[in-house]
């Protein structure tokens, strides 16, 4: 799927392709825009998109055999939710209406 069928796809829910591609815009952009401030986004039920520091390190250069120094860099990491990783596996069923990671009501306790 890219962005433009994920566009189409919040429009049947939304009821208009325009707000929703104002909606995926916009989460897009928050998302984008956190990790490069360097905090780390949570959805519950979804996952986490961090940015990771990596460090300099020594490589070699796969023609040659040399060893070289790769500068540090910093990277993205996405690491699914559980009920993402239950969906996906299969050890939880898609649901055919509603929301897949919506979390379930809580039980009043008694």
């Amino acid at each position: 799927m890219n962005k433009n069928l994920l566009i189409e796809d919040v429009a049947t829910k939304l009821g208009s392709r325009a707000a929703a591609a104002e909606a995926v815009e916009a989460v897009f952009d928050s998302i984008v825009r956190a990790v490069a401030d360097g905090k780390s986004v949570r959805v519950t039920g979804f996952g986490s998109i961090a940015p990771v520091e990596r460090p300099a390190r020594f490589a070699r250069n796969p023609q040659t055999g040399e060893r070289v120094q790769v500068q540090a860099t910093r990277a993205v990491r996405f690491r699914p939710g559980a009920s993402f990783k239950a969906l996906v596996d299969g050890t939880k069923a898609l649901p055919q209406h509603g929301s897949a990671i919506k979390k379930a009501p809580k039980t009043p306790r008694t």
